[in-house]
């Protein structure tokens, strides 16, 4: 797939080139969006703008994401998608059925592989870290993977930038592939750690980033600015609703719209611009429940994001 207005950026140091908006399924596919001809709609409506990147993981409720997007991707090009998946989060009781062991690595690859209904994932996550486990055994079990032709490259979210580094090492020392990717949380809202650890780390070791929540979890689109709609993400998530609502975040966005509403855009689409354009960005994962949020989260590749309007925009937004 090749779309003349999507970009498509080298994810870091590797030859894989991701478009600059991808489409993730946290959430959404298999939770607030069940009816196949809608995910169908959503992700072929996608795939058509130019998006290659489609991101998942195991435990986006317990592989029903995979099942759905998987059931999608069948009917598309394998060769023109980028997948990805990820691994960590408990899948079961079971105590051995979650982390980064060898075990559980292995045990989970084939049953991604399964729900999505494909031979091999581009991208494979390390969720986590995980603190239970060594370290080697982790890349080793990656390093398999990528071997075995089951992965193609591996990744990691929300890992700090030593962590990142120790593995780098560690996989140099070793002669393993080291981790291509990671998958920090990157908005407005949330953006000191990706800003002052995560990419400069990422940027030196050669390491794509594919942030993901850049509208954090809906409250930068001004969805929030009366209240909680029934139904919304952050309405059926209290832990989420503790990390982003409060009066004083509600009243930044709110400044949001007035440089929105002067530039002919919608926040949203400021929103998710502003993060396509922060240091070391390869992709922005973004998530839709119908068409039309779709769209308007494609809008934001018109925005013309200069330096005067990302100081604007973080000026109305303090850090922290």
């Amino acid at each position: 797939m090749f779309n003349a207005a999507m970009p498509y950026r080298r994810m870091g140091n590797s030859g894989l080139r991701l478009s600059a908006l991808a489409l993730g399924g946290w959430t959404t596919f298999g939770a607030s969006v069940k009816d196949e001809n809608t995910i169908e709609s959503i992700l072929t409506a996608a795939f058509e703008a130019g998006v290659n990147f489609f991101d998942i993981s195991d435990i986006y409720e317990k592989g029903e994401a995979e099942r759905a997007m998987g059931r999608v991707f069948a009917r598309l090009p394998r060769h023109e998608l980028v997948i990805s998946t990820k691994v960590f989060w408990p899948m079961s009781d079971d105590v051995n059925d979650r982390g980064l062991s060898r075990k559980h690595i292995f045990e989970s690859i084939d049953k991604s592989l399964a729900r999505i209904g494909t031979s091999y994932v581009d991208l494979y996550f390390c969720h986590r870290p995980d603190p239970e486990t060594p370290l080697e055994e982790t890349c080793r079990a990656m390093d398999d993977l990528i071997h075995r032709g089951k992965i193609l490259y591996w990744g990691t979210s929300e890992w700090s930038g030593e962590q990142l580094r120790q593995a780098h090492a560690l996989c140099d020392r070793l002669n393993l592939y080291r981790p291509a990717v990671e998958q920090p949380q990157l908005s407005l809202l949330k953006r000191q750690r990706f800003l002052d650890d995560v990419s400069p780390a990422a940027r030196a070791l050669g390491l794509g980033l594919v942030t993901w929540s850049p509208l954090a979890s809906g409250l930068l689109s001004g969805k929030y600015d009366n209240g909680l709609p029934q139904g919304a993400r952050l309405w059926r998530s209290e832990n989420l609703r503790a990390s982003y609502i409060s009066e004083a975040n509600v009243a930044a966005v709110r400044k949001l719209k007035v440089v929105a509403d002067e530039m002919g855009v919608t926040r949203s689409q400021l929103a998710i611009a502003w993060a396509m354009t922060q240091p070391g960005v390869t992709s922005v994962i973004t998530g839709a429940t119908k068409l039309d949020q779709l769209k308007e989260n494609l809008g934001a590749l018109k925005v013309n994001m200069t330096e005067d309007l990302k100081r604007r925009l973080e000026a109305a937004i303090p850090p922290g």
